[in-house]
């Protein structure tokens, strides 16, 4: 009997494949960078730093935002994972409190915090859910075959018709 059984294969693929699933239906690395932007602004201010042998401490008056910044950022990432349908609004929270970490979080975390805060919240704006693919192939320009003379297919060259977003009478775009 073998040490690995083809069942556990079977399994972590089926569990890596609906992880895969469910990644795609959201912003899964905007909540992460927001997630992880939260983490240096809520770290800093209440821990030393040791640069040499010198303590260097961080703590301001500001501790309590810095916390409360810090949670926020790590809240809206987890909704970007479990709730994608506000990602717009929690995409620009994300950002808009990665803005309030900079004078209020020592400089966003050493911009660590700031900038991944940045990217994350962009990231969710941006993100899109996208088509369920279709079974059948689509039939357009691109799949049609021509005789070459030989007996033989020759496809159609990838740039032959149309774009899609012209109009075929005068080439220009339909918003102009």
């Amino acid at each position: 009997m073998s040490a690995e059984s083809p069942g556990a294969s079977d399994r972590i693929s089926r569990l890596r494949e609906s992880f895969r699933a469910w990644r795609w239906q959201r912003p899964f690395w905007a909540g992460l960078l927001s997630l992880l932007a939260g983490v240096p602004i809520m770290y800093f201010p209440y821990n030393d730093l040791n640069a040499g042998g010198f303590t260097i401490n961080m703590s301001t008056t500001a501790g309590s935002a810095s916390l409360i910044i810090g949670v926020l950022l790590v809240v809206l990432g987890l909704t970007m994972w479990f709730q994608p349908m506000v990602r717009v609004f929690a995409g620009v929270a994300t950002i808009l409190l990665g803005l309030v970490s900079i004078p209020v979080s020592n400089f966003g975390g050493f911009l660590m915090g700031f900038l991944l805060a940045l990217f994350g919240g962009g990231m969710s704006i941006a993100w899109a859910p996208g088509e369920a693919p279709s079974a059948q192939p689509a039939e357009g320009p691109g799949n049609a075959s021509e005789d070459d003379g030989n007996g033989g297919d020759v496809p159609e060259p990838a740039g032959a018709g149309s774009a899609p977003d012209q109009e075929a009478t005068n080439g220009r775009h339909r918003a102009g």
